[in-house]
């Protein structure tokens, strides 16, 4: 008696996770202050939009820094609605400011990055005045 084997094969495909520029659009992605004086904080504001069909949540926005703070929206964003992310960049040392600042979407599988730019000028030093001399000349 011969015996027969048979085999079943079942593929499940996963269909490809969602990517950050599926669901949302940020703006500006860079954004400039401009020059700004030292040792004053300057805060920046990015719109994130959502293009999707379906809520979005904002699930990270963080500084890749200490130099700057972040907060942002923590409840859904309904489709064709938008949220925001705040950056305050404390400004302490001066010179060009190239900062960073990944965002992540729950549900999407990359993270997107955001900028900072612009430039911190030097606090002006007090002019310290020079003490007067009441004596007489000659």
């Amino acid at each position: 008696m011969a015996q027969t084997t048979t085999t079943t094969t079942t593929t499940t495909t996963t269909p490809p996770q969602k990517k950050f520029a599926d669901v949302a659009t940020v703006s500006p992605e860079t954004f400039d202050f401009g020059k700004i004086k030292q040792n004053v904080p300057a805060v920046a504001t990015f719109t994130i939009t959502n293009i999707s069909k379906e809520p979005i949540v904002i699930e990270q926005a963080s500084p890749t820094c200490g130099c700057t703070i972040s907060d942002y929206t923590k409840t859904p964003i309904a489709p064709g609605k938008t949220g925001t992310i705040k950056a305050t960049y404390n400004a302490a040392a001066a010179g060009a400011i190239h900062k960073s600042l990944t965002v992540k979407i729950a549900g999407t599988g990359d993270i997107k990055s955001i900028s900072l730019a612009g430039e911190v000028v030097a606090a002006e030093v007090p002019k310290t005045e020079t003490p007067k001399s009441d004596a007489p000349k000659n």
